[in-house]
């Protein structure tokens, strides 16, 4: 996936993990019982517009809050493409390459997009908004690695020659 394009959903700073997956929902049985309660507190209908391979834009602070790893796994069995944010809460960050979901940081992106626009990326290299490129580092290609294996467990499996079915 070098080379991707997304219609885009825009929410602000400081998104925290209790507004990715609310407390109340974590007691359910699986992160597919929980996925359609994404962002409910700050947007309850996002969830279950949101289509796969969409791209999430956001502002400074994405992930703060709890340590919890469904913040990213869901956003993951939202099938988002991306998150694109001005920054990432350091854990929320981990967690997110542990469970193969793709953050790439940008801090001007935000400025200009619009909810539904479509934007384009290409890993490493830039964002292109219309005829606007903005852009982008590469990530390490360790943890490209861990991102394209679909998490951490599914690329030491890979690695160590045990790849299992899902």
């Amino acid at each position: 996936m070098n080379k991707f394009t997304g219609k885009v959903w825009v929410l602000g700073d400081d998104i925290d993990t209790d507004i990715i997956i609310p407390t109340d929902y974590l007691a359910l049985p699986t992160i597919e019982d929980m996925k359609q309660y994404g962002f409910s507190p700050l947007r309850p209908e996002l969830a279950s517009r949101i289509q796969e391979g969409d791209i999430i834009v956001a502002g400074k602070n994405f992930g703060c809050g709890s340590s919890r790893e469904q913040a990213p796994e869901i956003i993951k069995a939202l099938k988002v493409a991306c998150v694109i944010a001005k920054s990432y809460a350091r854990i929320f960050f981990r967690n997110s390459i542990n469970n193969g979901l793709l953050l790439i940081e940008n801090d001007q992106i935000q400025d200009v997009v619009k909810e539904g626009d479509m934007l384009t990326v290409q890993m490493g290299e830039y964002l292109q908004l219309g005829d606007r490129t903005f852009p982008i580092a590469s990530l390490p290609d360790n943890l490209m690695d861990i991102i394209n294996a679909g998490g951490l467990v599914k690329a030491m499996q890979r690695r160590n020659g045990i790849e299992t079915e899902d």
